[in-house]
């Protein structure tokens, strides 16, 4: 998908909530560009942002309305957990069991319960974070997540490899989808919370929408290219 140059940021966010059916939610991935920049998608009614860099987060959610939700989509370790937990809605980035346990320990100390999203390595690429398909399913097979009160599997996270090959962008994202459907009939069976799916970003999300996407992650395409000087 192609946004025409010189739209602005509340068209441009138009131009893609008319290919989103209903049902899948936009998280504007809004890393690198200003406060100015965001509040200007906000005006447009955008309501969920994402970012991948704590400090950066703790610096907008400072910045910005309280009715803004925050969604944690870049890795996180383990040492940072404490900084977000106290405001950040859902993690999308869950890839070990360790992180999993450590957002519990915090989450508990704020008194509340953080939604979370298991990362599954879907992508051709190592340097891409995530559960493998055997580890996903032995962490779960422990049963760890019943010891766990304040974190909330709501669902699974992917990153499809960067390419241009839509055939295997598709493959990738059926994968998650399938392994999806797997643990909602069997670790997650009669749990309606685990609802989410997200995958999909700018260069790929109409794809991921066709694979059965509840959560896209769109940056570039609502903002414009990214400016790591404004960091």
């Amino acid at each position: 998908m192609f946004i025409e140059k010189g739209m602005s940021i509340a068209q441009n966010l138009e131009a893609i909530r008319r290919q989103l059916p209903a049902g899948v939610r936009l998280v504007a991935v809004s890393k690198t560009h200003p406060v100015e920049a965001l509040m200007q998608a906000y005006d447009a009614g955008q309501r969920v942002f994402g970012e991948n860099k704590v400090q950066e987060m703790r610096q907008k959610q400072q910045a910005m309305p309280a009715d803004v939700e925050w969604h944690m989509i870049g890795h996180l370790q383990t040492n940072k957990v404490r900084q977000v937990v106290p405001f950040v809605v859902a993690i999308h980035s869950v890839d070990s069991q360790r992180l999993l346990e450590t957002i519990n320990a915090e989450a508990q100390k704020c008194g509340r319960v953080v939604d979370c999203l298991l990362q599954l390595h879907i992508a051709q690429e190592s340097t891409k974070f995530g559960f493998t398909d055997a580890e996903l399913r032995d962490m779960l097979a422990t049963g760890v997540l019943a010891q766990l009160q304040y974190v909330r599997v709501v669902g699974l996270m992917g990153m499809a490899s960067l390419t241009d090959n839509r055939e295997q962008i598709l493959a990738e994202f059926q994968h998650l989808r399938s392994m999806f459907d797997e643990l909602r009939h069997t670790h997650f069976a009669g749990a309606e919370h685990f609802c989410e799916l997200s995958m999909g970003m700018s260069h790929d999300f109409p794809i991921a929408v066709e694979a059965g996407s509840t959560m896209v992650r769109v940056g570039s395409l609502i903002f414009g290219q990214r400016d790591y000087g404004q960091r």
